[in-house]
């Protein structure tokens, strides 16, 4: 089921005025215009000028937020061809925000061709075009950071598909931003060899045995699960063998494989759905959802490993 996030507030710089949106059933009509304080709780459409380009996305802030205290951050990148606002509703992630208190983000890409994207390598033939996607994420960070108290170590990148292979991207390129990433549906075609993160990066993947899009056992184009995986054991350092666990929901069999003990007590996780196509995955693993394993996981880590108090 859709989240039921109805209204959005819409932030042009000093310009601001009310979006409504009204796409889930039972959501209650608020048609008024509505000025607000910019520091406040809420579902915010923001922009900011970028590299020549007005570049847009949606910010998410729990109601508990007053200020006091400084909260992590989560940015979560659509599929190519994708929306913000359509990845925001079928991912959940801003009700996951609204009960563990962080800042929830979703992006959206610039166009190609009409198609909303993301560059997921260096400046090369490997990108999809010249959009600065790595500055984008820097400046919404700096935006947001102006706006309200944000926690730098904790930021947090996770995304579908192409919005995954942007996620490992800024791991490997901008991890002075991003603390921890998840990935769904998606992997780290051409940017592997290329990948230097300056810090041990916690790393959580759920991925389908039969993605079409995204072969789970790799392609001439696209790197496997495996090779991801063993990227991310052997770059933080963990142990070689995992906990496995297997979970039956509702007829679909997901396996839990755990690798713990790295470098500053990181841990890379990958869920193998098997059965499981190119989608962001509608799960329940013992009662949590694919935007609640993510979260549970990666809130675990700062820049500098296992925060002390989640141990």
């Amino acid at each position: 089921m859709k989240p039921c996030n109805q209204t959005f507030k819409y932030n042009a710089h000093a310009i601001i005025i009310a979006v409504m949106v009204s796409t889930c059933m039972g959501c209650a009509s608020k048609n008024a215009l509505i000025n607000y304080d910019l520091s406040s709780a809420g579902t915010f459409v923001q922009t900011l000028s970028h590299d020549g380009e007005e570049r847009e996305f949606i910010v998410c802030v729990p109601s508990s937020y007053d200020g006091s205290t400084e909260l992590p951050v989560m940015f979560n990148f659509h599929g190519f061809g994708g929306t913000a606002q359509d990845h925001m509703y079928w991912t959940g992630m801003c009700d996951v925000a609204e009960r563990e208190n962080f800042i929830a983000v979703h992006p959206q890409g610039s166009l190609l061709g009409g198609s909303p994207h993301w560059n997921s390598a260096l400046p090369s033939a490997d990108n999809k075009s010249s959009a600065d996607d790595f500055g984008f994420v820097e400046a919404m960070i700096d935006e947001i950071s102006a706006t309200y108290r944000v926690d730098s170590d904790r930021v947090y990148a996770s995304g579908y598909s192409n919005g995954s292979f942007f996620s490992y991207a800024l791991a490997c390129y901008r991890s002075d931003l991003i603390a921890a990433v998840g990935s769904v549906s998606g992997t780290m075609a051409g940017i592997m060899g290329d990948c230097r993160p300056s810090h041990p990066t916690a790393m959580i993947n759920l991925h389908g045995t039969n993605d079409g899009v995204v072969p789970y056992y790799g392609s001439s184009e696209y790197s496997s699960v495996d090779a991801v995986m063993e990227y991310w054991i052997d770059y933080n350092g963990t142990d070689t063998t995992p906990q496995i666990n297997t979970y039956n929901d509702g007829g679909t069999t997901i396996e839990h494989y755990a690798y713990t003990g790295g470098e500053g007590n990181t841990a890379v996780e990958h869920y193998r759905i098997n059965g499981g196509d190119h989608v962001w995955f509608e799960l329940d693993y013992q009662g949590a959802s694919t935007s609640e394993l993510i979260w549970n996981f990666v809130s675990q880590y700062d820049k500098n490993g296992l925060i002390e108090s989640a141990e």
